[in-house]
């Protein structure tokens, strides 16, 4: 009789665990963060979603955000607008993110390279500029070891540009965790849940929280609760999406000048990183005080005065 029950409990537990992940999923539709045109980019049968705005006649501005729980193209919110008064400016869902197909892949950086290097090549000598692990991806897609392609940009910035945020070596164990479907939801719900997207955003995100403001954190919570939200993130959380690039040498083989962009406050990737990368790259390192690892969030407008001082250094150089 005790074991009945203890298996009737049981079962009634995971009941619920599933119930309480269907529960948290978001079942509406997952507007784009940013103002302009929504366009689709067929990639390896899936459909990746990107808005674009500005003249098309204008030189092309290709910005790649970067990864986490709940990235999306919405991480260019605050610059986006404006830099489409000089650019045609493309800012896509990473596939895996944001309105884009999120099929169950074990996503990994190989991916990411791929994908990024395709997209760019969709373009004309774009210009790029990328966060964090995605910067590393566009490096490696133009100018890396295994870079297939003979891609040109006219100008390039990283925002704190890194090739590794998550475990090294990547945990197995860990993906395959998150990628279950029950356990792994339920832990994933947790990761993803807005008090956990404030810690982060907090913690390492934002020098201010306030700039996270309650409207950006329910996108962020509905764009991490759609349908196989967790697959992407499983492999970023796992370590497999940390890139085996020689970042510095990458940047260093670039036809143009690239620049670097750094908060003072970042602790995940420290600034001591970015005097690094740059010594070593030859990379121009601008460094924005009273900012952590979004400083164009942060501050928007000096985020735009460099990004245009160094596409004009790109295209004279």
């Amino acid at each position: 009789m005790r074991l009945r029950n203890l298996a009737g409990t049981a079962l009634l537990g995971v009941g619920a665990m599933a119930a309480a992940n269907v529960g948290l999923r978001y079942e509406g539709d997952l507007e784009s963060p940013l103002v302009g045109d929504d366009g689709t980019f067929r990639w390896r049968g899936m459909d990746v979603a990107y808005t674009e705005g500005g003249d098309p006649e204008d030189p092309d501005l290709v910005l790649l955000h970067g990864i986490n729980a709940a990235g999306s193209s919405g991480e260019w919110r605050e610059t986006f607008g404006d830099l489409t008064a000089d650019y045609h400016v493309v800012a896509p869902d990473l596939p895996g993110y944001g309105r884009s197909d999120r099929p169950p892949l074990r996503y990994s950086a190989a991916l990411y390279e791929d994908f990024v290097g395709d997209f760019l090549a969709e373009f004309d000598e774009p210009a790029v500029v990328a966060s964090s692990l995605s910067a590393a991806y566009a490096a490696g897609a133009i100018a890396g070891d295994s870079a297939a392609r003979d891609l040109e940009i006219s100008g390039f910035v990283g925002v704190c540009p890194t090739t590794v945020a998550g475990p090294s070596p990547p945990k197995s164990w860990l993906r395959e965790l998150l990628r279950s479907p029950l356990v792994g939801s339920a832990l994933f719900n947790l990761i993803a849940s807005k008090p956990s997207i404030r810690y982060f955003n907090a913690d390492h995100g934002y020098y201010d929280p306030e700039n996270a403001t309650e409207e950006w954190i329910d996108y962020e919570w509905r764009t991490s609760h759609v349908e196989n939200a967790r697959f992407a993130p499983a492999s970023f959380v796992s370590g497999y999406l940390n890139s085996d690039l020689d970042l510095a040498a990458a940047l260093a083989d670039l036809e143009v000048p690239p620049t670097i962009v750094w908060g003072r406050e970042a602790d995940v990737s420290p600034l001591s990183d970015g005097r690094e990368l740059a010594d070593e790259s030859g990379a121009r390192l601008v460094v924005f005080d009273r900012a952590a690892l979004l400083p164009h969030v942060e501050h928007p407008n000096r985020f735009l005065e460099t990004v245009r001082e160094s596409l004009v250094a790109g295209a004279t150089a």
